[in-house]
């Protein structure tokens, strides 16, 4: 949290970004433009896209790209197809943060609906993966690379209600150790970061009663996003980083 990034800590580098196009993705994608960045946006609707593309050239950043890309209903061809679009048009990533997400229905297991299940699962967990596989080696390419997965404390330690939410955190662990430690020799490090209770849209519909103005706003969560992304921790891989160290779970 009190990491102080140099202004040039991202100079040049190729980033993607999944979600960009609201919370913490968005956040992160203007943060990492403001520090010399060139972003890949994903997302699935291109206006909000364009939304971000434009707030990005307005600060004065690298012109950012956009990609317009569901992950619920993308088939591995299409993954396919962006991969090589991307290697196209780049050559290689710097940089992967995992910020998409679906949070699904607050409820027991018991009644949770299996639709809903496999569709946070396959948000979460498989489009990550999918996207990973066919991005790894364009991120070999580059020099230092970094690969980040969004975490969350239900995925370290289980809560009742969070369901399929909760088990798609836990997997994204799982799944960020094994490439930590399959890539553990390479220019490729692997890392989650948890982010903590923050001022999002989804937030709001885990907890419709929560006064807002408790949680910190993406923006505060920023330094941690930096850090594990620049080459400042380059050495560093395997680690799920908390971007609100402390912080209790639970509403604020």
């Amino acid at each position: 949290m009190h990491y102080q990034a140099p202004s040039d800590l991202l100079n040049q580098k190729i980033i993607m970004v999944t979600g960009a196009s609201d919370g913490i993705g968005k956040e992160a994608a203007l943060t990492y433009a403001r520090h010399g960045a060139r972003l890949i946006l994903l997302g699935r609707t291109e206006s909000k896209l364009l939304q971000v593309q434009q707030a990005i050239a307005q600060q004065g950043s690298l012109q950012a790209t956009v990609y317009a890309f569901d992950l619920l209903n993308a088939k591995p061809a299409d993954y396919k197809t962006l991969a090589e679009k991307i290697a196209k048009e780049y050559g290689h990533l710097d940089g992967l943060l995992h910020s998409a997400g679906l949070l699904g229905e607050i409820t027991p297991l018991a009644e949770q609906d299996p639709e809903q299940w496999n569709q946070v699962m396959h948000v979460n967990l498989n489009a990550g993966f999918m996207l990973t596989q066919v991005m790894i080696p364009l991120l070999l390419q580059a020099p230092k690379a970094s690969l980040i997965f969004t975490s969350s404390g239900v995925g370290r330690r289980g809560r009742r209600g969070w369901g399929a939410y909760s088990v798609s955190k836990f997997a994204t662990e799982g799944l960020m150790q094994v490439l930590a430690d399959e890539y553990q020799d390479s220019n490729l490090r692997v890392n989650c970061i948890n982010p903590g209770g923050t001022r999002t849209s989804m937030r709001a519909s885990a907890f419709p009663e929560e006064n807002p103005n408790n949680l910190k706003t993406p923006a505060d969560i920023m330094p941690t996003y930096l850090y594990v992304m620049g080459d400042d921790s380059q050495n560093e891989s395997g680690i799920s980083f908390d971007a609100q160290p402390g912080r209790k779970p639970g509403p604020a």
